[in-house]
C-alpha cells in the first residue's frame, strides 16, 4: 500500500465534507513532521475566516512523437478561494491484510494534541481519541 492507493480508496469510501491531507502510517507511530509547514499552514488558513486563495497553474505542453505541441490535463478552471470550512489531517493505519483504520482529525486537534504531548509521534491510540470520525476501509469492517 502507498499514499497514491490510500487516495483511491478515499475517493471512493469518502463520507465527509471537508478538506483533507492525507497520511499513510504503516507502522506504530506517525511522526508529527509528516504534516509539513506549509500544510499545517494552509489547513488552518482555510478553516478560518481568513481563507486561503489558490492560483492553479497553467497545465505545461508537450511535444507528441508527431511534434505536435499537446497539453497535460486541462485544469477545470483558475483559482480557488476556501474559507471557513473543516479542514482535517486523515490518517490510515495500515497493516496488510489485517487493518485499515482511518482517522479524521481536524487541524486544530491535531496541533492541541502535538502541543500537549512530549514525543515526536503520535499513535493510533492518540489518533482514535482526537479524531472526530473514524472508519475501516477494509473489506467487510466498518
Amino acid at each position: 500500500m502507498k499514499e497514491k492507493n490510500f487516495q483511491s480508496e478515499f475517493k471512493n469510501k469518502n463520507k465527509i465534507f471537508g478538506i483533507f491531507e492525507l497520511k499513510l502510517c504503516k507502522g506504530t507511530s506517525l511522526s508529527f513532521s509528516a504534516l509539513a509547514p506549509h500544510q499545517r499552514q494552509a489547513l488552518t488558513a482555510i478553516n478560518s475566516l481568513t481563507g486561503l486563495y489558490h492560483k492553479i497553474s497553467d497545465s505545461p505542453f508537450f511535444k507528441d512523437p508527431g511534434g505536435r505541441m499537446r497539453f497535460t490535463k486541462p485544469k477545470p478552471f483558475d483559482c480557488f478561494l476556501l474559507k471557513d470550512l473543516d479542514a482535517y489531517v486523515v490518517v490510515m493505519f495500515y497493516t496488510p491484510r489485517t487493518k485499515k483504520n482511518v482517522y479524521y482529525i481536524h487541524i486544530f486537534d491535531f496541533l492541541t494534541m502535538e502541543m500537549e504531548t512530549e514525543r515526536k509521534s503520535f499513535t493510533e491510540d492518540m489518533a482514535r481519541a482526537n479524531a472526530d470520525h473514524f472508519c475501516s476501509f477494509l473489506k467487510g469492517k466498518t
